[in-house]
Formats: structure tokens, sequence, C-alpha cells
């Protein structure tokens, strides 16, 4: 790996390491007592997971739209619909 991609790595392990600490302070800072139980925390588990599900699923999806060309396909209707010129790619 090349160094400025190690240093990017860094920084975000580094920001990753602050997010996790200021989390665990602000959820020991709390007044009332949190007291969620096994089911609680397997609930709260598997939203995480599944909310970074979705959202990879739809990133995918886009990702497999554009290289398919059926984003081009509407880009170049519309520049038709509105008399603007094509783009050359």
């Amino acid at each position: 790996m090349s160094r400025g991609a190690l240093l990017i790595i860094a920084c975000l392990v580094g920001l990753l390491a602050l997010a996790i600490t200021l989390a665990v302070i602000a959820w020991n800072a709390m007044d009332a007592p949190l007291n969620i139980s096994l089911h609680g925390f397997i609930a709260l588990g598997l939203g995480a997971v599944g909310s970074l599900a979705v959202g990879g699923g739809l990133m995918a999806l886009v990702f497999f739209s554009n290289r398919s060309g059926h984003d081009q396909a509407v880009h170049e209707e519309n520049s038709r619909t509105l008399g603007e010129p094509p783009e050359d790619d």
C-alpha cells in the first residue's frame, strides 16, 4: 500500500476510535440508569446491520444501474427534450 492510503486508513481508524470513545462517555454520562436487556441489544445490533445492508444494497444498485447504461439513456432523453447538446463520454 502507498503512504497516502495508509495515512487515510490511520485517520479513519482514529476517527472511529474517537466516535466510540465519545459514545461510551455519553452513554455513561446519562443520569437515568439504562437497563437494556439482551433482547434490546440484539434488536439494536440487528437494526444497525440491517441499515448497513440496505444502504450497501442501494449503493450497489446505483453502481450497476450506472454501469448498464440505463442512466445514460435517460440523461440523453432529457438533454434532447430540453434542447441541450449531448455530452461525449
